[in-house]
């Protein structure tokens, strides 16, 4: 079985083909800048045209969907029902929601025959308790239009609760772990016994850590407090806080990129420093507070781009934590590369850095439904 897995960007396709049960990667590739002049594709149509033509045989698509609401936690089938849902909570995940919902679209058109999965981010956290996911709001808020606590980057953390334990040698169903998915997107799991008990984000991807543009945690109140100031819509307030926010916002570097920020910093920006103490204070916080939610922690795993980049984000986010038992090693954070210990044999805690493969997670769940 031939498993196309194309993950989605507003001017991007990236794709790897995957064949089970072997796992072994057929073919991937990148388009880039569709649309736009010189780009690898006029339209998405196009885009996806190209990435269905390969010579390889597919035999079901698997995509990395975001929100689809409290009836799709998991992996399904893909049909109207669960379009109508992707649809119903675009709002809640506009930069995600949007573009799979053409994507989708647009491999349905061109090749009807084949069957379409969908492995939603929320998926791997369906198992976090109710007294964790369970938000303070009227109960007809909740019961009609499922506000809740979901959780995103499903895939990657589910990777990470598999990978981490394979690397230590140790059991994962007896494994306390935080998983640090930290990229333009952050988020961070507390992950016991191979299942996801608390998450930062929360009914939107718009929660939890600072992301590069979008805020993080945030009192809602001060949000209708300005908008009832300069008399924003909804709309306004949406564009500002998901395009001007995040550390991009505290740092006035436009993008929020870490690396750019880092820069900044590097040159004396105090408004760029306080933007990456923010973000290294939350993450270190987190850890502290799911050691807590867990009964204590056996390990710590930094994976995408910032977690399995920066060495500098990495030593910061873990300074202080020498109560729990966490010793970093600081020639394994600086030099080592791939998947990799950088703690001493010392710690009691191990800290790791693992390369994300959100890819194979959603190929394999893919298989598993059509199957």
């Amino acid at each position: 079985m031939n498993i196309l897995v194309p993950n989605l960007g507003s001017t991007s396709l990236k794709f790897q083909l995957i064949e089970f049960p072997s796992e072994t990667v057929l073919a991937r590739g990148l388009l880039e800048r569709i649309g736009r002049e010189g780009g690898d594709a006029a339209s998405y149509r196009e885009a996806v045209e190209k990435t269905l033509g390969g010579e390889h045989p597919i035999d079901g698509v698997g995509f990395k969907a975001v929100h689809a609401g409290p009836n799709y936690r998991g992996s399904y089938r893909i049909n109207d029902g669960f379009l109508a849902a992707l649809e119903e909570y675009e709002p809640a995940a506009p930069l995600h929601n949007g573009i799979y919902l053409e994507g989708i679209r647009t491999f349905r058109e061109l090749r009807p025959e084949l069957p379409l999965v969908a492995v939603t981010e929320p998926g791997f956290h369906a198992t976090i308790p109710a007294h964790a996911s369970t938000y303070g709001v009227p109960a007809s808020w909740r019961e009609e239009f499922g506000l809740r606590r979901y959780g995103f980057h499903g895939a990657s953390h589910r990777w990470v609760s598999h990978r981490a334990p394979e690397i230590l040698g140790r059991e994962r169903g007896k494994l306390r772990l935080v998983s640090c998915h930290l990229g333009g997107s952050s988020s961070m799991c507390a992950i016991s016994g191979g299942l996801s008990v608390d998450v930062t984000m929360g009914f939107s991807p718009q929660s939890g850590l600072e992301n590069a543009t979008r805020h993080g945690d945030l009192d809602p109140f001060a949000v209708l407090f300005v908008m009832d100031r300069l008399g924003l819509s909804t709309a306004d307030a949406r564009k500002a806080l998901l395009g001007d926010g995040g550390l991009a916002g505290i740092s006035g570097v436009a993008g929020g990129d870490v690396r750019d920020v880092s820069e900044a910093a590097e040159a004396g920006d105090e408004d760029a420093r306080l933007a990456l103490d923010v973000f290294a204070y939350q993450i270190r916080k987190t850890i502290g507070a799911y050691a807590a939610a867990m009964g204590g922690l056996d390990a710590i795993a930094f994976t995408a781009g910032i977690g399995e980049n920066s060495s500098e984000l990495r030593r910061a986010a873990v300074d202080g934590l020498a109560f729990l038992g966490v010793e970093l090693d600081p020639e394994a954070n600086e030099t080592d590369s791939g998947d990799r210990l950088i703690s001493t044999t010392d710690s009691k805690v191990d800290v790791l850095v693992l390369a994300t493969n959100e890819e194979l997670i959603v190929a394999r769940e893919t298989a598993r439904v059509l199957s």
